[in-house]
């Protein structure tokens, strides 16, 4: 089941479905210098065979939580090895409640970053391998 923030307004209805503020929130993310996805797991492999044969997915590593309002954001991502970690996720923090708070109107209460590995040019080429 699709969920949305829904907005009734004096010439009718606004909804904006969780995988907009999802992808809001991804590309709000990517322009952090230093910032990575996690590399593909099993999880993400199906999901990706999923769109291609249309079936709609999350977008990954993300989880949206909306309330009356009000959201919460969870990201899960990879950091550059060699730089700082916590600078990295303040300034990923603050884009994205900037950019999901300016693009739909939601008070943003907590985006909650998740590093969940440290990529390395290396590591990234051998991915792509």
């Amino acid at each position: 089941m699709e969920k949305y923030v829904n907005e009734q307004t004096t010439d009718g209805n606004v909804k904006i479905a969780d995988d907009v503020i999802a992808k809001i929130a991804i590309v709000a993310a990517s322009h952090v210098e230093g910032v990575y996805y996690p590399s593909k797991d099993l999880m993400s492999g199906v999901a990706d065979v999923a769109g291609k044969l249309g079936v709609k997915t999350p977008a990954r590593g993300v989880k949206v939580a909306v309330g009356e309002g009000e959201g919460i954001i969870d990201l899960s991502l990879s950091i550059e090895y060699g730089k700082n970690i916590l600078d990295i996720c303040n300034e990923v923090q603050e884009k994205v409640k900037e950019s999901v708070e300016n693009m739909t109107g939601l008070s943003i209460v907590e985006v909650n970053v998740h590093v969940v590995g440290i990529s390395t040019p290396t590591s990234e080429l051998l991915a792509k391998a």
